[in-house]
């Protein structure tokens, strides 16, 4: 059973692609995760709760989105274990990792030059 979504809450995550096999190859290597699939154009990026909801999709599109716009980040129990993962499975590493007041965190680039974070409390 899917929980009904917050008020004004963040809902759902949608990364622009320009190659969707790719993408979910890269986000199923590096971070464990699974996809529902809707047609060749769009993936969705399922819940890790197992409960048959989603949090965010993968759209093809010719063009990515312009860099500057909201920096999605993600958690991790073991960073330097995360920075590996991404590596091998062809993302790179921009910037980091490095320590701020709540942990360490890190930067990378996905192949479609997606940029997101990874942050850890140790």
């Amino acid at each position: 059973m899917t929980e009904t979504p917050r008020h004004h809450s963040i809902d759902y995550v949608e990364l622009v692609v320009q190659d969707l096999d790719a993408a979910r190859k890269f986000y199923g290597e590096a971070f464990g995760w699974t996809f529902v699939d809707y047609g060749p154009t769009y993936a969705g990026i399922a819940s890790s709760t197992g409960d048959g909801s989603e949090v965010g999709g993968l759209l093809l599109s010719d063009q990515g989105r312009p860099p500057g716009g909201p920096l999605v980040l993600l958690y991790s129990d073991d960073l330097d274990a995360t920075q590996s993962a991404i590596t091998a499975a062809g993302g790179a590493v921009v910037q980091g990792p490095y320590e701020f007041p709540g942990g360490r965190r890190l930067h990378f680039t996905d192949p479609s030059g997606n940029e997101l974070g990874v942050w850890a409390s140790q």
